[in-house]
């Protein structure tokens, strides 16, 4: 089977981390959030996976020419960008085969054989994985016949609401995709589902209680980061902190349970560090805390400086001494008092 990863986000929400670094390309733990994804998509026997972004595409390049476990990664150009919609249709461009079609920031321990016997059970023409939320308001609805038909795709509701939301994994027939304009951006989600559901093609759904989390925020990001390290995605085993062999970390440095400390990071004499991604190369100078935080690669936070709930970008520098709250400091950009 081949699978359809939708990577091409600029990953707005997550500035000025991704100014630099694509989104899908953000270490969770160990490696980039994308090797997850495709290490999942491996575990249930899909053979190929068809990636494609306008946006930094030449940072795909590496992943994609190192990659030798299955699936293997296939880039797909993509000189404009087409959307959720035209970008599958772009990458699935002459299969005639049932495919998978994954957003690339959402991580899940969904069981995709089960998602996948669902589908053809149904006879649908396409298949959506959909969850039930207590709050629907930064979701949008979605609604269900009894028979587990798609009707509707509702906008975000105003209050708290609980419902089925959509999470970002789908079975598609090739016909799903026929007539998907390749001139202009097309949504799946706003476009091309609805639109087969008023032509009366069956939309069917698939209900799931599996772990997802959308990595679209430092707060989801970071969460995520705590849920992988506290093992509650399938799949996935780490001890708490995660400290990378490569990281130096002084015996005088004072780390919590929910910390990274990514490759060749540094976090020198008397650093705190508690609730916080620290990334490949960044340095925590003697006597600065970061709590909440994520920490770019090559940035660094010098001697004394307080930060919460701060990103810095790659190479950003937030300056001895200083204390802030909810600090966004761009790539190469100075933190000051």
């Amino acid at each position: 089977m081949k699978a359809v990863v939708l990577v091409g986000g600029e990953g707005t929400r997550l500035r000025p981390l991704t100014e630099t670094i694509p989104k899908p390309l953000i270490p969770l733990v160990d490696r980039p959030f994308l090797e997850h994804v495709l290490d999942h998509l491996g575990a249930y026997g899909v053979e190929q996976a068809l990636l494609s972004s306008p946006y930094l595409e030449e940072a795909f390049a590496p992943l994609v020419g190192a990659r030798r476990a299955p699936p293997r990664p296939v880039w797909i150009t993509e000189p404009e960008p087409l959307g959720t919609g035209g970008a599958v249709a772009n990458a699935a461009r002459g299969l005639e085969e049932t495919i998978l079609v994954l957003n690339g920031d959402i991580l899940t321990d969904l069981d995709l054989a089960a998602l996948v016997a669902h589908h053809r059970d149904a006879g649908g023409i396409a298949t959506l994985t959909l969850a039930p939320v207590e709050d629907a308001r930064p979701y949008g609805l979605v609604t269900v016949d009894e028979h587990g038909r798609v009707l509707e795709f509702r906008e975000k509701p105003a209050d708290p609401v609980a419902g089925l939301v959509n999470v970002g994994t789908y079975v598609l027939e090739p016909e799903a995709l026929l007539g998907i304009a390749m001139d202009r951006p097309v949504s799946i989600e706003r476009e091309v589902f609805p639109s087969l559901i008023s032509s009366g093609r069956p939309v069917t759904a698939f209900v799931s209680h599996a772990y997802w989390m959308d990595l679209g925020t430092p707060e989801k990001y970071l969460q995520a980061t705590f849920d992988a390290l506290e093992g509650r995605i399938g799949g996935l085993d780490y001890a708490a902190p995660y400290v990378d062999p490569t990281a130096q970390v002084s015996l005088r440095a004072r780390l919590g349970r929910w910390v990274v400390a990514g490759p060749g990071s540094v976090l020198e004499d008397d650093a705190e560090v508690e609730d916080s991604v620290v990334l490949d190369r960044a340095k925590i100078e003697p006597g600065a805390k970061v709590r909440g935080s994520i920490i770019g690669p090559r940035a660094r936070v010098e001697r004394g400086a307080v930060l919460s709930g701060a990103v810095l970008a790659e190479r950003a520098v937030a300056r001895a001494g200083v204390v802030r709250d909810g600090a966004r400091v761009g790539a190469g950009r100075v933190l000051t008092g």
